[in-house]
């Protein structure tokens, strides 16, 4: 077997781990798993203590959606992604052939995922989702994780030591949990095993068959940026108010180039750094992307990647990029004032959710100002003003 991820675990956790393991090994016998695969995948298993430390770690600092986006989409991620989608294009025709997802939205999530296989991760699934389990922070996830596991396992599509990807159990290529392993990996080269590990057309056939069973409507895009009237209402800007792309023609939004507006039947507009930055009109197959992570910076990334893997041009409106995102503490307290203001925003996480970004909407609204949701130093100070107490 292959070296381990982390250091080995002291006694102390050593012992309450294996008394873990011993139980989740009854349990899954109970629930009919084989000793054959109990015993490759807990024999030697390893209590991982960077785990448990990476799934406490919360950063303090929250990334702007442009500093996140000039990563995902940098030239080099486009570069790579062009010739990878070239090495491997008749992998991806037949993926879109057989699921209708085009070939650069495979690849942007290939890339997004894991930048084109380069970075996976080195963490032994088993090991790690048994540790997230021990843990117990989240031990139900992590519990049928590791039954999905199993079945991955017994079925002989990658032996234990392969199977290997992120401290939160994401695995391979594209990076599927367990579970959306068993409910979505494809055998494409006809191998008789699922491997998103070593094999780009089961990696490129498993994520559009992902895309196409969570709704992906072929021949339809994504979106596009766009560039909306003086007047424009920007509570209308999140992505759950939605109508024909005609009908936001009819309201005065507009292409932000050439291009005509996608034709799109209920399509919302996003405003992500608020109505000082880019546009965004966006469609069914945007909000399935986002049933792959439901971040829409990731969707954006993942979006924004595929256009320009396919030679279409990047965002071209600016973004303010000499504005402050706020940090989780600050957040928390513009949400204890926005509170104290009787404006609802819900328990202060630091965490700017949809009811934090509503609230601080009905905030700025009652002040005149444009309702983007769009936290910044100077909003956190009027809010602090506001609530009658110094920041």
């Amino acid at each position: 077997m292959a070296a381990k991820a982390s250091p080995t675990p002291t006694p102390r956790n050593a012992a309450g781990f294996a008394d873990w393991v011993a139980g989740f090994r009854a349990r899954a016998a109970a629930r009919g798993v084989d000793a054959t695969t109990l015993n490759a995948a807990f024999d030697d298993a390893e209590y991982l203590p960077r785990v448990v430390e990476l799934d406490n770690r919360q950063p303090e600092f929250n990334r702007a959606i442009w500093d996140y986006l000039d990563t995902a989409v940098s030239a080099t991620r486009v570069t790579n992604g062009r010739a990878k989608l070239a090495a491997h294009r008749s992998a991806a025709d037949d993926a879109e052939r057989r699921y209708g997802v085009p070939g650069n939205i495979i690849t942007a999530i290939w890339g997004m995922e894991s930048n084109y296989g380069a970075n996976f991760g080195h963490y032994e699934t088993i090991d790690a989702l048994a540790t997230l389990g021990y843990d117990g922070r989240r031990q139900s996830f992590a519990e049928n994780q590791l039954y999905a596991a199993m079945k991955i396992l017994s079925n002989g599509d990658i032996p234990r030591d392969r199977m290997r990807g992120s401290w939160a159990g994401a695995m391979g290529n594209t990076q599927f949990i367990p579970t959306s392993f068993v409910a979505y990996a494809v055998d494409a080269d006809g191998d008789g095993r699922r491997d998103i590990w070593g094999s780009i057309p089961d990696t490129m056939a498993s994520t559009a068959n992902y895309l196409a069973k969570n709704g992906w409507r072929a021949g339809q895009s994504w979106g596009r940026e766009v560039r909306l009237p003086a007047d424009f209402d920007y509570s209308q800007a999140d992505g759950d108010t939605r109508q024909s792309s005609a009908a936001w023609a009819t309201a005065g939004v507009r292409p932000i180039d050439d291009r005509s507006l996608p034709d799109l039947a209920n399509a919302g507009i996003l405003a992500p750094a608020g109505a000082a930055g880019p546009a965004f009109m966006v469609g069914h197959n945007y909000r399935v992307i986002l049933r792959y992570n439901n971040a829409t910076a990731y969707a954006l990334g993942v979006a924004l990647l595929s256009d320009r893997i396919d030679g279409e041009p990047g965002v071209q409106a600016a973004w303010p990029r000499d504005t402050a995102v706020l940090s989780n503490s600050q957040t928390r307290a513009l949400q204890r004032q926005l509170n104290a203001l009787g404006y609802g925003a819900g328990t202060p996480d630091g965490i700017m959710g949809p009811n934090t970004r509503s609230a601080l909407r009905r905030f700025q609204r009652d002040r005149g100002l444009p309702a983007d949701g769009f936290a910044t130093q100077d909003l956190l100070q009027a809010v602090t003003e506001a609530a009658g107490r110094t920041y």
